[in-house]
């Protein structure tokens, strides 16, 4: 339940809702163990965990993926 809190997001620039959601997640991050996790993320790290032990895991650097993704928002 939101309780009274009206954030303007029309009114906002992308660098106030980006910071609105950075100050969100710092509060939530506080608290992290409060936060439930649902149960669907506990299946797909155990995938992926099989995939690993399987040898069927492929992997990605770092600088791969930041590469991927700046191609992909041109």
């Amino acid at each position: 339940m939101i309780m009274g809190a009206l954030i303007p997001l029309d009114e906002m620039t992308i660098e106030e809702k980006l910071a609105a959601m950075e100050r969100l997640w710092d509060d939530l991050c506080r608290n992290a163990e409060s936060v439930p996790s649902p149960e669907w993320h506990q299946d797909v790290l155990s995938a992926r965990e099989n995939r690993v032990r399987e040898g069927k895991a492929v992997f990605s650097s770092f600088d791969n993926v930041k590469a991927r993704i700046r191609k992909s928002t041109e």
